[in-house]
């Protein structure tokens, strides 16, 4: 199957470990001919604060309304980003306040009601996450909060499932060839298209 594969880099610096990382896993992917968009969130205009909560509609600026129409058309959504204070950063956070709105993404199925309606089920996604701290690290002490916000709290509340993470880290201790090789780990990721 030719997935529809959507990239969005959530670190602020296109030049970023991160933005290396996700060019590795686009060239892999369009090497396997797949449709690839990329979205790099630094580069976009919007205000990332839901200044109103949802009591008040807050008109989606033109660059997220690009964006939406390519989380429409994605059958695969890669998440790039990096572990800053144990999640992703701030502006990857507004972009899904300001995007991932009731009624886009999910439905509640009444004014009291516990239950929702995942409106982005059919789509699965990949994490591609750096991180200073030692991954096992991570996962043993801090117990994922990143993760489990990402996976949990916000894709699959939305219906997006299911949702893979590659973790690549620590790298401010990392040299070239560990680089290299999580590079190549990345590339390998979009040629399959996982």
């Amino acid at each position: 199957m030719n997935k529809n594969i959507l990239i969005i880099l959530g670190h602020p610096d296109s030049e970023s470990f991160c933005g290396a990382i996700a060019s590795a896993y686009e060239s892999g992917a369009k090497v396997s001919g797949r449709q690839v968009k990329r979205i790099d969130l630094g580069r976009l205009r919007f205000d990332p604060v839901l200044h109103k909560g949802y009591r008040e509609i807050q008109p989606l600026e033109p660059d997220l309304l690009e964006a939406k129409e390519a989380v429409v058309q994605a059958d695969h959504i890669v998440f790039a980003y990096p572990v800053w204070w144990g999640a992703p950063p701030a502006l990857l956070k507004g972009f899904f306040d300001r995007l991932f709105l009731p009624g886009f993404a999910f439905r509640f199925d009444g004014a009291k009601s516990v239950s929702w309606q995942r409106l982005l089920s059919n789509r699965s996604a990949r994490l591609l996450v750096t991180m200073d701290t030692p991954p096992w690290y991570y996962r043993l002490v801090y117990r994922m909060p990143g993760h489990n916000q990402m996976k949990r709290t916000i894709l699959n509340f939305c219906g997006i499932h299911p949702v893979r993470i590659s973790e690549f880290g620590p790298i401010r201790t990392s040299n070239t060839g560990q680089r290299r090789k999580w590079l190549d780990e990345a590339s390998a990721l979009g040629r399959i298209g996982k």
